[in-house]
């Protein structure tokens, strides 16, 4: 008969098991027996005849390893079932704390590898890597330790605890992961986790509970590591899909197991306090906590999908939303101009872009720049994004009958300097809007638009006459966030035919000129691109602007005569940000209109 390798079946400690020995690659008909874990501790006199027996009879109970069941007992300790195991096993017993492992033999295993298989890289001696492990039947780890290493090894013995303590100090403290996590609450038994988590009374969370509790933590606390700016959570027919957006490009990741999408939902809906009983309305609700030293606030929102509730997450840093004019983007000759633009005393100032385009972001470093003692500023939002000090900010609640609208109106008795609202949706708040800017009052907000002279023909279109239009609007900013070239794997290349073509870069252009791209690193996640920066198009109201409005030129019209006076198109900003080698040619494509 013949035997490559003889694996243990059953652990070495159960009542009537007979080690083997491993036996190699050679004909053999018997295998050698070894001493049972119990003679051989009663051998070393730590133990006596009927402590044996007890521990067995506990053993029969509980299922667990003899050795183990003897500690617990308190007949024995750690360090004795260590020596037991090594004289029944034939390996060397070793107290790890005692020694200290030069760090290039800890560098032979990986940290991944030295956890998953229980074991610590002790020395190496002649061309062999010495490993403790606590567990003398881990033949699988050897043997897969040789394989990876390409080299022999050898096992000496050590206790668990020793094990543990070693790996944190040599690899550090093993940290939670939403892989790992999830891998746990797959491999768990589906029955202990089928009720829905519904601690919404505050109750202390049950054993059952805690993993959810633990894996949404840490679904959060992922997507912030990974600067995202959403978590997306949307059930599907067979799986819950979760994904982070990235610098403004949704990327998947390993989702939880489909079972747990409405404890997951759940939890997320208690920590934002929203009704965990209704699944069939959208909710809107917002999470605030501290996170390595910084205040986040998480806006949720639900909304009822086919195969289950469809949860969002926005991500809202307030050290991204305080940005400085200075780190927008803008070039010297646009934050010239829309510096020029928030100072003027008074008037309309739009922001225009799709949503995610950093409206918000652009309002609010303005507000901060322009707040000073002797001006009152007062704005109105759905929903307030953050607290800005010093500002008076109103939260809108249109079931009640708050709307921006009358917000507006109400803030007039207030005796405001500058008004911000949140965004022009409807006619009564562009109207509204008009008459406080014409009346002496600065006022700020967005409009959904693709540039910045569709702002003016959406105005038009609400139903503003074109000559207030025109008397009110002092400026329009239309923007996008486009991704920056990672600095970790920036490198040098020489643009397509095509490339050059769709960006209208000719000859000239190509002078002097460095063009690069991201080739994808461990700091960017592969992609080439690490943070976003805005590209701007600033339209400013001249007197030949606003005889165009009231004559309701087109858009195209408007726009050819603000180029002429200056104004950079989206895509031109884009192309100056390429030259100076901050983008990619292929981002301006992406994220701006061809200008026919």
């Amino acid at each position: 008969m013949k035997v490559a390798e003889t694996l243990f079946m059953e652990m070495a400690t159960s009542p009537g098991f007979q080690a083997h020995r491993i036996v190699k690659t050679e004909p053999v008909e018997l295998v050698e027996t070894r001493k049972l874990i119990g003679e051989i501790l009663e051998n070393l006199g730590l133990v006596t005849q009927a402590q044996i027996e007890e521990g067995l009879r506990v053993q029969r109970k509980t299922g667990e390893r003899l050795g183990q069941t003897l500690v617990k007992l308190g007949y024995i300790t750690n360090g004795d079932v260590c020596r037991g195991l090594a004289t029944q096993f034939g390996l060397e017993p070793i107290k790890l704390s005692d020694k200290d492992v030069p760090p290039k033999v800890i560098a032979k295993v990986t940290p991944e590898l030295a956890r998953r298989h229980r074991m610590v890289p002790f020395k190496e001696e002649d061309g062999t890597l010495v490993v403790a492990i606590a567990d003398p039947l881990n033949l699988f780890a050897i043997d897969n330790l040789k394989l990876f290493l390409g080299c022999d090894v050898k096992a000496v013995l050590t206790t668990e605890d020793e094990i543990t303590q070693a790996l944190e100090k040599y690899y550090g403290p093993e940290e939670a992961t939403v892989d790992r996590m999830i891998r746990e609450l797959a491999e768990a038994d589906s029955s202990s986790l089928k009720k829905e988590y519904v601690s919404s009374i505050g109750t202390k969370a049950t054993e059952d509970e805690a993993p959810i509790i633990k894996l949404v933590s840490l679904l959060i606390l992922e997507a912030f590591n990974e600067r995202a700016s959403d978590i997306h959570i949307e059930p599907l027919e067979d799986k819950l899909r979760v994904r982070y957006r990235i610098d403004g490009v949704l990327h998947e990741v390993p989702g939880p197991p489909k079972r747990l999408q409405g404890s997951i939902t759940s939890r997320i809906k208690i920590m934002a306090k929203l009704d965990i009983a209704e699944k069939r309305l959208p909710q809107d609700g917002r999470i605030r906590f501290a996170l390595r030293g910084k205040d986040i606030d998480l806006r949720v929102s639900t909304i009822p999908s086919l195969y289950g509730e469809s949860v969002v997450l926005r991500i809202l840093d307030k050290s991204s939303l305080l940005m400085g004019l200075d780190k927008l983007g803008f070039s010297a000759f646009d934050k010239a101009r829309f510096e020029r633009l928030i100072n003027i005393p008074n008037g309309i100032v739009l922001v225009t872009g799709p949503t995610g385009s950093g409206k918000t972001t652009t309002l609010y470093s303005a507000l901060s720049s322009i707040n000073k003692p002797d001006r009152k500023l007062i704005t109105v939002e759905d929903p307030v994004e953050y607290q800005l000090p010093g500002i008076n900010q109103v939260q809108v609640k249109p079931q009640i009958g708050l709307t921006f609208a009358n917000s507006l109106r109400a803030m007039l008795r207030q005796s405001p300097d500058i008004i911000m609202v949140g965004e022009i949706r409807d006619l009564e708040t562009a109207e509204i809007a008009t008459r406080v800017a014409l009346t002496g009052h600065l006022v700020f907000s967005t409009l959904h638009t693709n540039d910045a002279t569709g702002a003016i023909t959406r105005l038009i279109d609400m139903g503003i006459a074109p000559y207030l239009v025109a008397s009110s609007l002092q400026g329009v900013v239309a923007q996008r966030l486009i991704r920056t070239i990672c600095d970790s794997c920036k490198e040098e290349y020489i643009p397509k035919e095509e490339e050059k073509v769709s960006l209208n870069i000719g000859a000239k252009d190509m002078e002097g000129i460095t063009f690069y791209k991201g080739k994808g690193c461990q700091e960017c996640g592969q992609t080439g691109y690490k943070g976003r920066i805005g590209i701007f198009e600033i339209l400013i109201i001249t007197d030949e602007i606003k005889e165009l409005i009231f004559t309701k030129a087109t858009d195209s019209a408007i726009k050819a005569k603000a180029h002429e006076l200056g104004m950079k198109t989206l895509r031109e900003d884009g192309k100056r940000k390429v030259s100076e080698g901050i983008i990619t040619i292929d981002e301006v494509i992406r994220v701006t209109q061809a200008e026919i």
